[in-house]
């Protein structure tokens, strides 16, 4: 039987998160619809989730120490990351201990690094994955290169939101995109991936929950990304029927792999009736912020379900629907967001923004959704919304 507290009671049912972005405050939301007790946990203070968490830390979460500490002095019930460079290890021995890790910490520990979760998925699991060759130093980077050959695509084995991340075409391209990602990894310089370039029609993201009934699937989620971030996506894409149910096979083997309850988001891509797994990310994933118009249960909110022993028993989509990104560039500690009004003069329009303390470089600070009778009007839809917006820094 699942029983839930009183917040800030003794009685309390108490999540902690570890990262407090914008993905993170909207499971924030859903939980806090339940009556649990949140607290936020970011490098930075005022992190999305903080402005909205009964309780806020600024930690250093690669600090295994600082880590624990947080973690002891609340004694939550559910212990749930929300970004990749967090001390795992850490994770696993609390999990150790008796702490609920989110969806289980050896799910965290494994796709932290884009090395752990390749090797289960390619080695153990025998899922058909791109060529890939890890490198450690300049040297076996370059012989990489080599072995795989051009076009490539080189990746930090640790990092987000596309940073470090190269498509390498031609060879004066390979030291810069070296460098690139020394800079951009979550934990530092260090290892990387070098991965054959794959021919695909398109790829998408899977959410896959796993919860207390089974495993549910959401429709599959197209998606533009610029740099290995994400720019639009739209739910459903348009998939033949046996690459559909190839999708939900490579998903739910890797998902059952991992272990937990949760949303997972799979990324994969889609050449005709084949399928390549590429990534998943042991939580909701950002290209399927569209579902909080497209679904009657966001991911979010299945996320919160599925974290606390819920049912779902089933999820229903709403129509075609899709999500574009406001994409910041700039320097400022008190952005304004000005024309709303017209981003929302469109019927089935809503905006999220994500009120981020400020940004110096490119950030996204916030989304718009729309829904209409087809995907391709539901995307310019909401291609509208987000580029009516201004942001005065």
């Amino acid at each position: 039987m699942v029983s839930i507290g009183t917040p800030l009671s003794s009685s309390a049912t108490k999540v902690l998160f570890c990262g407090a972005g914008e993905l993170g405050k909207e499971v924030i939301i859903e939980l806090q619809r339940l009556g649990v007790e949140t607290i936020a946990v970011d490098r930075y203070e005022n992190a999305p989730g903080m402005q909205v968490a009964h309780k806020s830390y600024v930690v250093d979460m690669l600090c295994p120490a600082s880590l624990r500490e947080v973690i002891l002095k609340e004694c939550p019930d559910f212990i749930v990351p929300e970004i990749e460079a967090i001390a795992t290890d850490e994770l696993v021995r609390l999990e150790q201990e008796g702490f609920n890790v989110v969806p289980s910490a050896r799910a965290v520990h494994l796709t932290m690094n884009r090395e752990g979760i390749r090797r289960l998925a390619a080695e153990q699991l025998g899922i058909k994955t791109s060529p890939f060759i890890f490198a450690a130093d300049i040297e076996g980077y370059k012989e990489a290169i080599e072995k795989i050959g051009l076009p490539c695509v080189v990746k930090p084995i640790m990092s987000s939101s596309g940073k470090g991340q190269s498509l390498v075409r031609l060879a004066d391209e390979v030291d810069d995109a070296w460098e690139y990602a020394q800079s951009g990894g979550r934990a530092g310089a260090g290892k990387v991936i070098i991965e054959g370039f794959v021919k695909f029609d398109y790829e998408i993201t899977l959410l896959t929950v796993q919860h207390v009934g089974g495993v549910t699937f959401c429709d599959p989620i197209g998606h533009v990304q610029e740099g290995g971030d994400y720019r639009e996506s739209w739910q459903p894409q348009e998939m033949s029927k046996l690459a559909l149910e190839k999708s939900k096979k490579i998903a739910q083997i890797i998902t059952e792999s991992l272990g937990g309850y949760g949303v997972f988001g799979v990324e994969l891509f889609i050449a005709g009736d084949e399928v390549y797994f590429s990534e998943v990310s042991p939580r909701p994933h950002d290209t399927g912020l569209v579902t909080l118009i497209s679904q009657d249960l966001s991911e979010f909110a299945l996320h919160a379900r599925a974290i606390l022993g819920l049912p779902v028993p089933v999820v229903r989509q709403l129509g075609p629907s899709a999500s574009s990104v406001m994409l910041v560039d700039g320097q400022s500690t008190a952005p304004i967001y000005k024309n709303l009004q017209y981003a929302l003069s469109e019927p089935d329009t809503q905006l999220r923004i994500f009120g981020k303390p400020g940004l110096d470089g490119r950030r996204r600070m916030g989304v718009a959704l729309a829904r209409a009778e087809t995907e391709e009007g539901a995307r310019k839809k909401a291609q509208r919304a987000s580029g009516v917006v201004e942001v005065k820094l």
